[in-house]
């Protein structure tokens, strides 16, 4: 069993983070969940949250707002709505994510707006999770 993986994190502006790791820990849309070399082929929704890339002894923590993760045997492809470092993330950025998930709630249909309103209180609660 090999001990890395490939891992390619992207959103719409650049490529954020591509290397060999040894796991990935993710925020699923159904819940959290760590991928290892050799994990079982998974197409899973993200919901806003921590994206933690372990390369080597190293962890690289991503702040995604939501987007798409491809889970293979052999690596793991992230397509993120917007992504960025956390030491990177600023009250202002955070608060545009907050204030966009909102403006969707207000805007949502009624056949959607328990999903919609779910992604407000993600986006709230990680906001409370960094501490901004």
């Amino acid at each position: 069993m090999a001990d890395t993986m490939q891992f390619d994190l992207v959103s719409p502006e650049r490529s954020l983070h591509s290397a060999q790791v040894t796991k990935v820990q993710i925020h699923g849309e159904e819940g959290e969940m760590t991928v290892m070399p050799q994990h079982a082929a998974t197409l899973t929704l993200l919901r806003p949250g921590m994206l933690t890339v372990y390369e080597g002894t190293e962890a690289h923590d991503y702040v995604v707002t939501g987007g798409f993760a491809e889970i293979g045997p052999e690596g793991v492809s992230v397509l993120a709505e917007q992504a960025s470092l956390k030491a990177d993330v600023t009250t202002d950025w955070i608060d545009r994510v907050v204030d966009a998930a909102e403006k969707a709630a207000l805007e949502a249909t009624d056949d959607n707006k328990i999903t919609v309103n779910q992604r407000v209180n993600h986006a709230r609660f990680l906001k409370q999770q960094l501490g901004l």
